[in-house]
Formats: structure tokens, sequence, C-alpha cells
């Protein structure tokens, strides 16, 4: 699932990129609620360029999904930009889940207040999931046209067209 996530985040960096918006490509674990890891792949002023390509491709999967709190932290970087339209693209494999959490709706809902939140702020948020079970939970996180289901990563190309559709709207 790494490498679907990783070729999609691919995909989707060289589209924004030959659009030429800004954008920052940033990932994250976590190991419970006192450890989410954040990760800096490509910042808003760097280049789509080799050193990030590498990055990315060294990307390591693990540990959990504590999406609200990474939600947050992206949220504050892009709150920092001056740009008038701001969107936090979540690219993900799957559903909040972490290890210190049994209940699978308290992340669910974490992450739809994060999505909340970020939106008072004037932050959009978008998912694109390549999680074949995601139609039992994303909508509620995200609202009804604020996500894409891939169930298979070699459709992604196909699908980026209407993907910036909603993108953009």
């Amino acid at each position: 699932m790494l490498d679907l996530t990783r070729e999609a985040s691919a995909l989707v960096a060289s589209a924004i990129s030959g659009i030429g918006d800004p954008f920052a490509i940033h990932g994250f674990s976590s190991d419970g609620r006192h450890d989410v890891q954040y990760y800096r792949f490509k910042d808003f002023e760097q280049r789509l360029d080799a050193d990030v390509k590498g990055r990315l491709a060294g990307m390591k999967g693990g540990l959990s999904t504590r999406m609200g709190a990474a939600m947050r932290h992206a949220g504050h970087h892009l709150s920092q930009r001056s740009e008038q339209h701001k969107l936090l693209l979540i690219v993900t494999d799957g559903e909040p889940a972490d290890i210190d959490e049994r209940d699978p709706q308290y992340l669910r809902m974490d992450a739809k207040n994060a999505t909340v939140e970020l939106q008072q702020k004037g932050i959009s948020s978008y998912c694109l999931t390549l999680d074949p079970e995601a139609d039992l939970y994303v909508s509620r996180i995200f609202g009804a046209n604020n996500y894409t289901i891939i169930d298979q990563v070699e459709r992604l190309p196909e699908k980026l067209p209407s993907l910036f559709a909603n993108l953009t709207r």
C-alpha cells in the first residue's frame, strides 16, 4: 500500500507542478497521541527536483494514522502562506487509526473536527484515498464532495482531470 501511496503522491505532485501552483508534500505517522511524527518531503519554496523525488522514494511506512493531529500541523504551515486559496490534500491508504485508541469513531471525529477547524481558518481539505473501504467513513470526515476514492492507483491518471476539477471549483 505504501508503494501505491507514494506513486499517487508523485503523480499528483507532477500534475500540480505542471500547472505552476505552489505546493508542499508532507507526511506523517503516529505511535500514540504523544508521538505524531511529521515529515517534510518538499516545502513550498522547493522545486520538484531529484532531491525531492529521492525523499519521496525513501518514504517508509509503518506505525499508525492519527490524521486529525497531522491535519492540524499541516494547517499551521498553510496558515502561514499568503495565497488566497489554501487546500490541504490528504493522500492516504486508510482511515484514521492509532495504537492508543480502540474506538475508530473517536479518531474519525477528531479528523472531522480538524477539517472543520481548518475550514474556519480558510483552509479547504480534500482526501484522495486508496482505501477501497473508504465509503464507510470518508464522507463523514471530509464532506460529500471533498474526496476521491481510488482503489487502483493505475487508474489515477484517468481520474486526475476530475480530481483537479473538484479541487479548483
